[in-house]
């Protein structure tokens, strides 16, 4: 139950900024935070992370709600001692949500941080990038965690 609490702050918060975004700024409008390293800009992302599969949006609701449904599908058979695996779980899905609610509605994902050197994105986006490094640490640790008791 925790873990859907979670993932309902996260779409929630998302799309409240996303919405905020899009209620106080033009699109392409940008306001430095600090200067040449952080800006809060107004873009619209008609593809994936990198802008990869621009205009595919029905491939990408599609992978979306098929990665939910797996997620779904495999959380009841996750120890509840795997909390950190739960949380990425939860990220994973809260961010893929919040981006999947923008592409049905518009065809875009809203993105807004910019740090100037790497592609403009999201509070979704960041969710989903936490998430899958928690699943990547958990799945790690634990095969080393097994190999060492197996020695």
């Amino acid at each position: 139950m925790p873990i859907l609490i979670l993932t309902i702050i996260i779409i929630c918060v998302d799309q409240w900024s996303k919405y905020y975004i899009e209620q106080h700024m033009t699109l392409g409008m940008s306001i430095p935070i600090i200067e040449n390293i952080f800006h809060i800009s107004y873009v619209l992302n008609p593809g994936a992370a990198f802008g990869i599969l621009e205009h595919r949006t029905e491939f990408l609701i599609l992978i979306a709600l098929l990665m939910i449904g797996g997620v779904i599908y495999i959380y009841p058979r996750i120890p509840d001692s795997s909390r950190l695996l739960r949380v990425g779980l939860g990220l994973l899905v809260g961010g893929s949500i919040g981006n999947v609610i923008d592409r049905v509605r518009t065809g875009y994902v809203v993105d807004f941080f910019d740090f100037r050197v790497w592609p403009v994105f999201n509070i979704a986006d960041t969710a989903i990038v936490c998430g899958v490094a928690f699943i990547i640490f958990t799945t790690i640790f634990s095969s080393v965690k097994e190999d060492a008791s197996n020695d």
